[in-house]
């Protein structure tokens, strides 16, 4: 299984992972053979990528992190929540908890904490998609910093509800495609004080929810907002987030940009880490996150093309790569695989696009 640019898919290609709608509706199953109408159907709802199966690829299993219908039925929260515009003041905190239970049991059931997300998202979606996400990297990083239960619960609420504060931004400042106006970037800035004040005003959820919808966009050299704080004066769990909503946002395609690869974002935020980022929480991300996820394209510096089979936990950098081109471009008869980690005379120098 591998995944690839919908605008690379040629009809007869078998598609590996099944896409479902915001709505939990099955868009297409796995396993069937992609014709010019489902592919239009996909480009109609906004999918830019999928996953497929192909030669080059068999036996290739990327992992489900997060099971999907916990990941659809969290999005579909999100997405009312988001969309509702009689919220003003607060939510309902009970739902939110409950979802939130539900990802974290599943990603403690996995044997090996390693954040490899394989979500396909229209970019209709992105919001709702995000901030899910942005939930799921925030609670990898809580487990690796040995947070409680309690403490675990708290910042999954928080970070789920992060962008909350956006509900009261109007759509036609949010979804604008160009540039935005300094007057509509400061009104876009707001949507972390309006997202603090719906949050301390829910019934049951701690104030650490509403300290990260206040301060996730807060960087610890005093560049951030909206109050430029500094250091310790930024909550921790508000620090965490952070690095996570700027990993998940870089990682995705937009309307103004395309996405940044895995690894280019993780040297982005490790490069940040002594100026946007608290330190401690860029090294236990970095040990949780894949570098380069299974699937991924790469180049090796002798010149040959491969995909990534396997993720090498102890040494992030060096995947197993299952080559499939040789020094010459040229197609192998039979693939090879080479685990980086135990060969230092190869590394990887980029990813492409296959």
């Amino acid at each position: 299984m591998r995944r690839i640019k919908l605008d690379q898919i040629q009809e007869g290609t078998m598609l590996a992972k099944t896409i479902m709608t915001l709505e939990g509706k099955i868009l297409l199953s796995s396993g069937v053979t992609l014709n010019a109408e489902h592919i239009k159907r996909l480009q109609t709802n906004g999918i830019t990528e999928i996953y497929i199966e192909d030669e080059i690829s068999k036996d290739i299993h990327v992992p489900d992190f997060i099971r999907d219908e916990i990941t659809t039925e969290a999005k579909l929260l999100v997405k009312k929540m988001m969309t509702n515009t009689s919220i003003r003041t607060s939510i309902d905190g009970r739902k939110v908890m409950e979802i939130v239970d539900k990802i974290l049991e599943s990603i403690l059931a996995n044997g090996d904490i390693i954040a490899n997300l394989s979500d396909i998202r229209s970019v209709d979606d992105y919001t709702f998609s995000h901030s899910v996400n942005v939930c799921i990297y925030s609670l990898v990083i809580g487990i690796g910093l040995e947070y409680s239960s309690d403490r675990l619960r708290e910042l999954g609420v928080g970070s789920l509800l992060h962008d909350i504060g956006k509900v009261r931004i109007p759509q036609s400042i949010l979804k604008k495609p160009g540039k935005l106006t300094p007057d509509e970037f400061d009104e876009i800035k707001r949507h972390a004080y309006y997202g603090y004040e719906i949050l301390k005003n829910t019934n049951g959820l701690n104030m650490t929810a509403a300290y990260i919808a206040l301060e996730h966009h807060e960087r610890i050299d005093g560049s951030g907002y909206p109050y430029q704080l500094k250091k310790n004066s930024i909550h921790k769990a508000a620090k965490i987030v952070a690095v996570s909503d700027v990993y998940d946002a870089l990682t995705s395609n937009r309307v103004y940009r395309k996405k940044m690869a895995p690894h280019e974002v993780i040297d982005y935020i490790t490069s940040r880490a002594l100026h946007y980022f608290d330190p401690d929480i860029v090294d236990t991300f970095i040990r949780y996150v894949a570098y380069y996820p299974v699937g991924a394209a790469v180049i090796l510096n002798n010149g040959e093309k491969g995909l990534v089979s396997k993720y090498n936990k102890h040494v992030p950098t060096c995947p197993v790569v299952r080559v499939v081109t040789g020094e010459n471009g040229k197609m192998l008869s039979k693939h090879k695989e080479i685990d980086l980690s135990e060969n230092p005379k190869y590394w990887i120098v980029k990813v492409w696009d296959i």
